[in-house]
């Protein structure tokens, strides 16, 4: 197993041990009224919604060569300049 699965396992056997100790009841104030939930539920929820956040924002997102990219392979191929005898000579 490489270093990286391994650290999950830790991780994760480490998050579930936490959130298990963690089973009391505590008071949720949500707008007007106050509830009693579990920290199990409360602290789950912030790590699923944290997760989803840091999965939405640490995507690689499209730069602009990539879009360069796409927008040179969308053309035509009658629209693509090519190179006269003259610059390739020039080039070689």
């Amino acid at each position: 197993m490489s270093a990286k699965t391994i650290s999950i396992i830790i991780l994760t056997a480490l998050l579930t041990i936490f959130l298990m100790v963690n089973t009391e009841p505590v008071d949720f104030n949500f707008l007007v009224t106050t509830v009693p939930v579990s920290k199990l539920l409360v602290i789950g929820v912030c790590i699923i919604i944290g997760f989803i956040i840091g999965f939405v924002v640490g995507r690689p997102r499209k730069t602009v060569s990539s879009y360069d990219d796409e927008i040179e392979r969308n053309q035509p191929v009658s629209n693509k300049k090519e190179l006269s005898d003259e610059d390739r000579d020039y080039i070689s």
